[in-house]
């Protein structure tokens, strides 16, 4: 039994490896959703304008917004790769449990693309004028929302790679799911900065995040099977 679980630890590690490498071997893939991310929430106070009052307000949503728009770019290609080289039907075939596998990749996308994100929203936050007190709120609600963004985003991913242009459809498929964990998060975060007690907001990002590593992994590895064998 030890040396099963060790074979499959192991296994996942090596999908995990795996995928870091390509992800930064494709560098600027890899800097498409961090820019973005940062172009996105930069326009905003250039059009809106400086007042400092009106972008406190407004800073956490489009701070999340911008999270989220950078997460959803960076989905197509979560999955694409494996499936044109054909190296998605061999991790299909192997003896490991998919959902295991799967897991890994989406680690492996969130370490590229949600982490960048998280590490560097407090710049953001100093650019909208948010509260001292108001950082750490962003920062962890980044940290407990944008994983389940990634997993969210990688059922839409498996259930529409075996399409041409399924980006559009990613999209079409995950922002409703995306809604509660932008409410929680800009919730969250405006109550910290109203001088609020934020920790009702980090439980329920929490208590969504344990129920998609939960059954997430299992609902990607379900739509794969259906896009690869369809």
């Amino acid at each position: 039994m030890e040396s099963s679980t060790s074979t499959v630890f192991h296994a996942f590690c090596q999908v995990l490896l795996r995928d870091l490498k390509i992800h930064f071997r494709h560098r600027a893939d890899l800097m498409n959703p961090l820019v973005f991310f940062v172009l996105v929430a930069t326009l905003f106070p250039l059009g809106i304008g400086p007042e400092s009052s009106i972008l406190t307000i407004i800073g956490s949503g489009i701070i999340w917004v911008a999270a989220l728009l950078a997460t959803l770019l960076s989905l197509d290609s979560l999955f694409r790769s494996d499936f044109d080289d054909g190296s998605l039907e061999q991790i299909m075939l192997s003896p490991h449990p998919l959902y295991v596998l799967v897991m890994a990749k989406v680690l492996a996308h969130w370490l590229v693309s949600g982490l960048l994100l998280v590490i560097l929203s407090p710049v953001l936050a100093v650019m909208f004028h948010l509260p001292t007190l108001a950082i750490p709120a962003l920062v962890v609600t980044l940290l407990l929302g944008t994983p389940l963004l990634s997993l969210l985003g990688a059922i839409g991913s498996a259930l529409t790679v075996g399409l041409k242009k399924g980006g559009v459809l990613v999209s079409l498929l995950i922002l409703p799911l995306y809604i509660p964990i932008l409410i929680f998060g800009t919730g969250g975060i405006d109550a910290a900065v109203n001088g609020m007690d934020w920790s009702g907001y980090l439980f329920w990002l929490g208590a969504m995040l344990m129920l998609g590593v939960t059954f997430a992994p299992f609902a990607i590895s379900a739509g794969l099977r259906i896009s690869v064998s369809g």
